[in-house]
Formats: structure tokens, C-alpha cells, sequence
């Protein structure tokens, strides 16, 4: 049975002549444990796919159930309360409150579910430990590197123990070793059992995914099981489809640009201006 199932799935966005089709009839289904990356260019709906499996937005047309049940036309309040225990997500921009520390960011879901102040604290701090930042739990997030805002981001989406993690560019804003930093967190989720469903546009990190999705102008182009530790068949492609330059191909570019070259035979020299005499203008003048 699959944990996330939508069945046609269309999202609209504005009315008449200003409509944008975000999704076209999409059908995917995701079973538990499994590590999903979702691929595209920007613009194809991938973010917009995310915010409808994590329940942040609705589908136009379509259906999806979450495990096995109907979800899409969910009212706010139930879907929120639904969102809050079931799935974890992590947002692009973190969307760390800057005037909390790191330990009252990561309680903060907690503090929705009524938890008394202590036990809160006392559960994101062991959520902080578990991905390496106990040590500045009363930092600030203007105090923080990009990844540990990121890792801080991710201990708030687990405090919840969710069954479902969406991570939305998890690595977009960070450099190679926070990106290594914030995928080997992720791999050590999925390991626990957990579902984790990211976007990137970096091929490499289709190593970490266990199955890879590829999207283009809204709709699922092709669909990917891949092994632990290799960059998937169509990433690859994408990885290395600008070849190398070798110098039988810089020799060609010279010979092009000595083909354009004039040559000195055809060269004239441009006609050079007579003078005017001073009787001529004084004719013009009269």
C-alpha cells in the first residue's frame, strides 16, 4: 500500500487569460522508506508538488490520499493538525524566526501541540544533539553558518517524530561541505525508516536518492530506480553532457577565426578627403 498516492493531480493558478498550469495531470506514488529526488528546471512544478504532498496547498483537480486516505479536500484546521503530526518540512529560505534561539525555533512545533515548556525544551535539545548542535542551542540565527541554520531547520522538521520528511532544496544555499553535511543527516533519516522526499538540481545528489523523478512543464517526464552511492542513468547525462574541448577542436576554432581574417590582397584603403581651398568656400559663401 502506498503511503502517498495521486491519481491526475492538476494545479491552476490565476483566471482566463492570465491562467498558469503548474501541474498536468501528475500520478505518483511513493511507498514508505523510500528516498525520493525530484528533478526538473526551474518552473516545471516541483516546488508546487511538494506543496501539495505536505499539504500546504490543494490540487485543482485530482486526488491524493496520505496513507490511504483522502486528503485533498481537507479543511484548513484538519489539514494543518494532519501536516503537523504526519510530515517534517524543510523550506529553501530555513524560515528561522530571527529573534529566537536556536532551541526555541526547534520547540516550536511543539509549543502548537499544547507541550508543557519544559519537556519542549527538553526534546529539542535532543533533537539538536542528534544532528551535531547542541553547542549553540541560545545562538541566534544571524550567529549560525548556512549549515547549521540548515541543520537547525531539519532538528525542527524531526521534533515531531513526523513519518514523512519534504526537504525543498535542502542544499540550494549552501556550499559542498554543508551540502554533504545536510544529505548525510538526510541519509541518516531515511535509514531510521523515515520517507524523505527532496528537490535539487544537482545531479550528484541523486546518490543518496533511492529512486529519482524527473519533471518538465508540469508533468513527470520519467521515473527512476537508482542504487544507494551512484548518480542515477539520467542524471548522468545531465552531469556530463558538455564534453570536453580537445585540441583537434581548438585547432578547428583557429582555423575559423584565420578564415575570417581579410587578406592583405583584398584590402583597399579608404579615399583620402581633398582639401577645401579658400576660393572654393567663398564661391559656397556667395
Amino acid at each position: 500500500m502506498a503511503l502517498i498516492k495521486l491519481e491526475d493531480v492538476s494545479k491552476l493558478y490565476g483566471f482566463g487569460d492570465a491562467t498558469t498550469l503548474a501541474l498536468d495531470e501528475v500520478s505518483l506514488s511513493i511507498n514508505k522508506g523510500e528516498f525520493v529526488a525530484i528533478m526538473g528546471p526551474s518552473g516545471c512544478g516541483k516546488s508546487t508538488l511538494l506543496n501539495i504532498m505536505g499539504l500546504l496547498d490543494r490540487p485543482t483537480h485530482g486526488t491524493y490520499k496520505l496513507q490511504n486516505h483522502l486528503v485533498d479536500r481537507l479543511r484548513p484546521t484538519k489539514a494543518a493538525k494532519l501536516r503537523r503530526d504526519t510530515i517534517g518540512f524543510i523550506f529553501q529560505s530555513y524560515n528561522l524566526l530571527p529573534r529566537l534561539t536556536v532551541l526555541e525555533n526547534v520547540a516550536l512545533p511543539l509549543t502548537y501541540k499544547g507541550m508543557g515548556q519544559t519537556k519542549r525544551m527538553k526534546l529539542a535539545s535532543a533533537m539538536l544533539e542528534r544532528v551535531g548542535m547542541q553547542n549553540r542551542e541560545y545562538f541566534y540565527p544571524y550567529q549560525l553558518s548556512g549549515g547549521q541554520i540548515q541543520c537547525a531547520a531539519i532538528a525542527r522538521s524531526l521534533v515531531n517524530n513526523p513519518t514523512i520528511l519534504i526537504a525543498d532544496e535542502p542544499t540550494g544555499n549552501l556550499d559542498s561541505a554543508g551540502s554533504r553535511l545536510v544529505m548525510e543527516l538526510l541519509s541518516e533519516i531515511h535509514r531510521m525508516g523515515n520517507t524523505v522526499i527532496f528537490v535539487t538540481h544537482n545531479p550528484e545528489l541523486t546518490r543518496y536518492a533511492t529512486r529519482v523523478v524527473y519533471m518538465h512543464d508540469g508533468m513527470i517526464i520519467e521515473d527512476e530506480t537508482t542504487n544507494l552511492g551512484e548518480v542515477a542513468k539520467t542524471a548522468r547525462r545531465q552531469l556530463y553532457k558538455v564534453s570536453r574541448k580537445s585540441v583537434e577542436d581548438d585547432l578547428a576554432g583557429v582555423t575559423l577565426l584565420m578564415n575570417m581574417v581579410p587578406e592583405k590582397n583584398s584590402y583597399q584603403p579608404k579615399r583620402k578627403r581633398t582639401k577645401r581651398t579658400k576660393k572654393t568656400s567663398r564661391r559656397r559663401r556667395a
